[in-house]
């Protein structure tokens, strides 16, 4: 008997779900004829005192381990029964601090990561956080109503998906340089109200805007310069680097040396002929 209710013992705790502290475990399957269950890990998002968050808090449930097949809309669809879902957001790694988001582009976003990935689901109402947690499941993700595609079929769904719109991708390079051209007009009027306005410390900010234009070189000053760094060039180079140069360079100096003695004999001489005493 005690053999026996040690091997139910241990069977009962095989069955308890593993999760990470703090974290409910949600288990999930692919489709009914999965065995297996995925299981993502959920909790509710809190962030650290002084640091603020971009998701509403006590309405924004943090999940991890999202499998690859899961995509937002599989997600607001599997917590759909706990409450009405707000949004959906799947990233590669959790969010430290509010940072701006730049607004996700049909072209020119990156492709979703690969792996596993975390999500922000956010609900409209607190209670929706609190029935996520208390799911049991398993979850199926696809389903008759709602299939999955795999396989070939996914294939050619991502080939589909890959093939551009010229007009929609036109009107969307056009909208992102109107934004941008607005932005740098406001940025150049807010620095030319700014320029040459002391601040309180009484600096004065310097822009770009203040430069002379420079001029493009001609074909005679872009000589002169190449003849510059062809000097600074030869000066740099190694001398009496080798044994038989430094003999050279001795021997041109002795040579030197001999030939200014004789010149320098030679001015004597003439000296003292042009001194000779005559007193008459």
């Amino acid at each position: 008997m005690v053999a026996r209710r040690r091997k139910r013992a241990a069977r009962d705790s095989r069955e308890e779900i593993p999760s990470p502290p703090g974290y409910s475990a949600i288990p999930i399957k692919f489709s009914e004829k999965q065995q297996a269950c995925h299981y993502l890990y959920v909790r509710e998002h809190r962030v650290r005192e002084g640091i603020t968050s971009s998701w509403p808090q006590k309405r924004t449930l943090f999940i991890l381990n999202v499998p690859p097949y899961c995509t937002e809309e599989c997600l607001s669809r599997l917590l759909s029964p706990c409450g009405p879902v707000r949004s959906v957001e799947l990233q590669e790694k959790p969010d430290l601090a509010e940072s701006p988001k730049e607004p996700k582009s049909k072209f020119f976003h990156p492709k979703p990561v690969p792996g596993f990935q975390v999500a922000y689901v956010v609900f409209q109402k607190p209670s929706g956080v609190s029935a996520a947690l208390a799911l049991k499941g398993p979850l199926l993700v696809s389903t008759e109503s709602y299939p999955m595609k795999s396989g070939i079929q996914k294939w050619i769904s991502d080939y589909t998906d890959s093939v551009l719109d010229p007009e929609a991708l036109r009107a969307e390079v056009d909208s992102f340089m109107e934004a941008y051209d607005k932005r740098i007009a406001e940025e150049e009027a807010k620095a030319k109200e700014e320029d040459g306005v002391p601040d309180e410390e009484g600096w004065v900010k310097v822009t770009r805007r203040g430069r002379r234009p420079v001029l493009p070189r001609t074909e005679a000053a872009s000589l002169r310069v190449l003849e510059r760094e062809k000097r600074k060039r030869a000066r740099k180079e190694l001398l009496n680097f080798y044994a038989w140069q430094h003999r050279e360079t001795k021997m041109e100096h002795l040579a030197q040396l001999r030939k200014k003695f004789e010149e320098d004999k030679q001015r004597i001489e003439l000296m003292r002929a042009q001194r000779k005493f005559r007193p008459y």
